[in-house]
C-alpha cells in the first residue's frame, strides 16, 4: 500500500519509533528515523516527496515548533503529528495551520498508514502541479513525450518569438485554441492583450459593432474587439459562417490593418498579430483568411497521433478538475489505463477532458468502483465493461430516456441501440417510478 513512499519519522521512544518503522516497512515505505527535530530538519527540502510522521513531545525542538519550520521550507509537505491525550487541543491547532492529520496515542497501524498514504497521494499531486508550472516557466508549454509533440512543441517555440501570422489547422477537439494561446503567452506581445473572434460573434445581430466599433461622433462610443486587441494578439477562430458584408470588411482589414469602425470618417491603423484558427484542411476548401499575408501553417497533431501522451493528458485533466471540484479522484486503475490507450478518441484532447471530468466527478468510475478487472479477462471484455457502465450510468442519469441518453453520450441513435442489444441493457428498466413515494415521470 505504501510502495516505495518515503516517510520520515520524528519519534524519541526507541522502542515505538521501532515498531513503527517495522510496520511501515512491512507495508512497502522507505522509512528513515530520526530521535530529534532538528535532525529532520537539516534532512527535508522542498523537493522532498514524502510523508513526515513526528510526535509532538520531542527533546529540544517539540513537534509543534518542527511543523512550523516544515512549513517554511514549504507549506505543502505533509506532516502527521502523533499526540499523547493531553496534546489533542495542541494538535488540532496544528491542524488549522495546515497539519495533515494528528493520531492520538495508541494508535493502530492500519489507521497510520491510510493517513500516509492518502498524504502521498497528495505531494505526489502538488509536486506534479509545480513541475508542470515550471514547465511553462521554462517556455515548454505543451505536454507529451510523442514525436508529434516534440515537433509540434519545437514549430510553436520557434514561431513564437516571431511576430508573423499564424494559421493553425487540426481537428475538432486537438486543442488549437489552446495553442493559439501558447503563441501569445510566449511572444513578444504577450503583455498586451489576447481577443479571440469566433463563429458566434460573427453571426450575432451586431457584428459589426461588436468587431469594428462605433466612433463617439456617432453618438455612444464603443471600442470593437479589433481594436482591444491593439498591440496583442487577435485570434480569428473559424470565422468561415460570416456573412458577405461582414467577410468583405474582414478581408479588407487583415489585408490592409486598418479599421474603420461605425461613424467614424477615417480609417485607423491597428498593429496587432493574427493566429487564424482554420477548419482542417481538404481538397476544394477555402483558403485560409490569411492567405495573402503569408502567414506560417501549423498543424496539430490528433490524440491518434500522440498516443504515448494519453495518459499524460489524463493525468493534467484529472489533475485540474480535482482542483475545480475540491475533491481528488484517487488512483487511477488498469482499466481505465486499457481503456483509454485502446480508445479512438474521435473527438481527441476534448473528449479525453470529458471523461477526466466523469471521473473526477464519480460518474462512469465511482469512487471505489474503479478496481482493475480480473486478470483473466482480456482487453476487449475490459473495454466492452467499461462501455458498458457508461451506458448504464447516463441511462440512470436520464431516466432511462434513450433521446437523451444519445444527447448525454453524444452517439447516433443506431449506434446507441446497437450498442443496448449488444451489451442486453433494457432502457426501461433504469426510468423511474410514475407512481409512489418520492417518484418521478419518467421520461422516454
Amino acid at each position: 500500500m505504501l510502495d516505495s513512499i518515503p516517510v520520515y519519522l520524528v519519534e524519541d521512544e526507541a522502542e515505538l519509533a521501532r515498531a513503527t518503522q517495522q510496520a511501515l516497512e512491512l507495508e512497502g515505505a522507505t522509512v528513515r528515523r530520526f530521535a530529534r527535530a532538528d535532525q529532520a530538519i537539516d534532512a527535508i527540502d522542498g523537493e522532498f516527496g514524502g510523508v513526515v510522521v513526528s510526535d509532538i513531545r520531542l527533546p529540544g525542538m517539540d513537534g509543534l515548533a518542527f511543523f512550523a519550520h516544515l512549513r517554511e521550507i514549504d507549506d505543502a509537505i505533509p506532516v502527521i503529528l502523533v499526540t499523547g491525550h493531553g496534546d489533542v487541543d495542541m494538535a488540532v491547532d496544528a491542524l488549522r495551520k495546515g497539519a495533515f492529520d494528528f493520531l492520538a496515542k495508541p494508535f493502530s497501524s492500519e489507521r497510520l498508514v491510510a493517513s500516509i498514504a492518502h498524504a502521498a497521494a497528495h505531494r505526489r499531486l502538488v509536486l506534479e502541479n509545480r513541475a508542470l508550472r515550471a514547465r511553462y516557466d521554462r517556455s515548454e508549454a505543451i505536454p507529451g513525450v510523442s514525436p508529434a509533440s516534440e515537433r509540434l512543441r519545437s514549430l510553436v517555440a520557434a514561431v513564437a518569438k516571431t511576430d508573423v501570422d499564424v494559421v493553425i489547422r487540426g481537428p475538432a477537439g486537438s486543442g488549437k485554441s489552446f495553442i493559439a494561446g501558447v503563441l501569445h503567452e510566449l511572444g513578444p506581445r504577450r503583455a498586451r492583450p489576447l481577443v479571440t473572434i469566433d463563429a458566434g460573434t460573427t453571426l450575432h445581430p451586431d457584428a459589426e459593432l461588436l468587431l469594428f466599433g462605433r466612433d463617439p461622433a456617432a453618438g455612444l462610443s464603443h471600442t470593437g474587439l479589433i481594436e482591444r486587441a491593439r498591440g496583442g494578439t487577435l485570434v480569428l477562430d473559424e470565422i468561415d459562417v460570416a456573412d458577405d458584408s461582414l467577410r468583405a470588411r474582414l478581408a479588407s482589414f487583415i489585408e490592409g490593418r486598418t479599421i474603420q469602425p461605425l461613424g467614424a470618417d477615417r480609417r485607423r491603423r491597428v498593429d496587432l498579430r493574427i493566429v487564424e484558427i482554420a477548419a482542417a484542411g481538404s481538397d476544394g476548401a477555402d483558403p485560409p483568411w490569411l492567405h495573402r499575408s503569408g502567414p506560417v501553417e501549423m498543424q496539430v497533431p490528433s490524440l491518434g497521433e500522440r498516443r504515448e501522451d494519453i495518459a499524460e493528458f489524463l493525468s493534467l485533466f484529472l489533475a485540474r478538475h480535482e482542483r475545480a471540484f475540491e475533491t481528488e479522484s484517487g488512483p487511477i486503475g488498469t482499466n481505465v489505463l486499457d481503456f483509454i490507450h485502446a480508445h479512438e478518441w474521435a473527438g481527441n484532447l476534448r473528449e479525453l477532458d470529458a471523461f477526466a471530468k466523469r471521473i473526477v466527478m464519480g460518474l462512469g468510475f465511482e469512487a471505489g468502483a474503479d478496481v482493475p478487472e480480473p486478470a483473466s479477462k482480456g482487453l476487449r471484455e475490459r473495454v466492452a465493461a467499461f462501455e458498458r457502465r457508461l451506458i448504464e450510468d447516463a441511462l440512470r442519469e436520464t431516466d432511462g430516456s434513450v433521446a437523451d441518453t444519445e444527447a448525454l453520450l453524444k452517439v447516433p441513435t443506431k449506434t446507441l441501440y446497437d450498442k443496448l442489444a449488444r451489451h442486453g441493457i433494457k432502457p426501461k428498466q433504469f426510468r423511474a417510478r410514475r407512481h409512489g413515494p418520492g417518484g418521478r415521470p419518467g421520461r422516454g
